[in-house]
């Protein structure tokens, strides 16, 4: 720790958002940086407190007093050395990532933590653009062949994990270009696509081949994977959205947020996109249904592409503030009040509201009924809600269900495979995250449900260290 007074002195300094004017105008990454002796300022609050409160936090376990001291110090490469020991992708977390960590940093006591993630994403891009991001092959191959299916945050830290121990690794996607959630869910205005395939150019160089456009159980059937490789590791994600089966969910104008976020995605990367798939928000009063971060995204893409209106409702009631929420440390993830940069662009933010049915004309949407919820307990303690009776209808346009995921999609070669499911259709692994057919296991959401990208990551990491124990005995 070299200025152990610094957190007395220093005060907490975010790079904050490029100006709302600009950023709307375009897709471009909405956070700003800091110049170099402010990050270096902000690392050297970390107090090195005796007990790491901020490791706890990470579903990683990074090292974070270790590196805020290398970037104090100047020292770049060994910072971006630390940061990947215990995280594939601190580029891609360093901007995503809710930073848990940051919630059980000793610090955020009095409000003001270390600005844990925007320092990594700052170690990684020193990395990168001072040449320390060069490929690291293995210097001995096992002659061992592993088969990954899918290629998001948790396909691609197993991928990255195995070929570092020697394993030629082939990753399977079925869509144009490597990332899954990252290059298709995640927005540009967040995560920049380039900072994706920057990562995966890398991975290529040392080793990892990556086969686009071909889906297991389709194109390529999942028995032949199983007899050509020694093992098979699954990582489809969580992909199948909840639904909102009310009347009139059928009408055009009713969509998913990841058809919505995909298909945005997939136009500023110059991707085909079928006529009828495209969804345009110009002029139109959109409603976003569902409060989380996929929300948010939705707002963002919307008021890009000129929407006249945005609403966003949530069905529970309006959370507080953070520093109003009591005994909030160290818990990683207290609930309270999030507003992001989308919110802060044009939007009305409503909650305690259910949708009850959704209006049309000629099979188009025109407008939504909601009603207003108390929410309550019931004699086991059990949270539970009733409609007060007061209810409104909203002219709308355009509906998107931003409700979050269910499960893995059941039909194709996870039906093929036979591949045992657990009560709630996510893949049932043993306690090796080995799935019922021998020789595969999976990784990520498709084993423990809708997560971050951090979580993800790190299912990932010690899934990888079990097919490599398979592999080696």
């Amino acid at each position: 720790m070299g200025n152990p007074k610094a957190f007395l002195t220093v005060y907490r300094k975010e790079a904050g958002y490029r100006p709302k004017h600009e950023r709307i105008l375009d897709y471009g990454e909405v956070e700003q940086t800091l110049n170099t002796e402010d990050r270096l300022l902000q690392a050297s609050r970390c107090m090195d407190c005796g007990v790491p409160f901020c490791q706890y936090g990470c579903p990683l376990g990074n090292k974070m007093p270790e590196w805020q001291d290398f970037i104090y110090k100047g020292n770049w490469k060994r910072a971006a050395h630390s940061l990947q020991s215990t995280n594939d992708f601190p580029e891609f977390t360093g901007r995503v990532c809710p930073a848990p960590c940051e919630k059980t940093c000793v610090l955020a006591i009095d409000d003001s933590p270390v600005t844990i993630r925007e320092n990594e994403a700052a170690v990684m891009e020193h990395a990168y653009s001072e040449g320390h991001m060069k490929p690291q092959p293995p210097l001995e191959r096992t002659g061992k062949r592993v088969a990954v299916i899918g290629s998001g945050p948790a396909g691609m830290a197993v991928a990255n994990q195995l070929n570092k121990k020697g394993h030629m690794v082939t990753v399977f996607e079925k869509e144009n270009s490597i990332g899954g959630l990252l290059r298709y869910g995640i927005p540009d205005f967040k995560l920049n696509k380039n900072i994706v395939q920057r990562r995966v150019e890398l991975m290529k160089e040392e080793g990892v081949e990556f086969v686009t456009n071909t889906e297991v159980g389709k194109d390529i059937k999942s028995s032949e994977l199983v007899a050509q490789f020694d093992a098979v590791c699954i990582a489809i994600g969580s992909q199948v959205p909840r639904n909102l089966s009310i009347e009139g969910r059928e009408l055009e104008g009713v969509y998913y947020a990841m058809e919505y976020l995909t298909m945005q995605n997939k136009l500023i990367a110059g991707e085909m996109v079928p006529d009828e798939q495209l969804i345009n928000a110009k002029g139109k009063n959109v409603l976003v249904i569902g409060g989380g971060d996929t929300g948010s995204d939705c707002i963002g893409t919307a008021n890009r592409q000129g929407a006249a209106n945005v609403i966003q409702i949530e069905i529970l009631p309006k959370p507080k503030e953070l520093k109003e929420v009591e005994h909030r440390w160290p818990i990683p993830f207290p609930v309270y009040l999030k507003t992001s940069s989308s919110h802060l662009e044009g939007s009305n933010r409503r909650w305690a509201l259910n949708t009850k049915r959704f209006i049309g004309e000629n099979g188009k949407l025109t407008g939504v009924e909601l009603v207003e919820v108390e929410w309550g307990k019931d004699e086991t303690g059990r949270m539970m809600l009733n409609e007060t009776g007061n209810s409104e209808t909203l002219k709308v346009d355009l509906v998107f269900l931003a409700l979050g995921f269910v499960h893995p999609i059941q039909e194709g070669f996870l039906e093929e495979m036979e591949i045992i499911m657990n009560e709630r259709k996510n893949i049932h692994t043993d306690e090796l995250r080995k799935t019922s057919v021998d020789k595969v296991f999976a990784a990520g959401d498709c084993v423990s449900g809708q997560s971050l990208v951090v979580s993800s990551i790190a299912h990932a990491r010690k899934t990888a260290e079990h097919i490599d124990q398979f592999l080696k005995s």
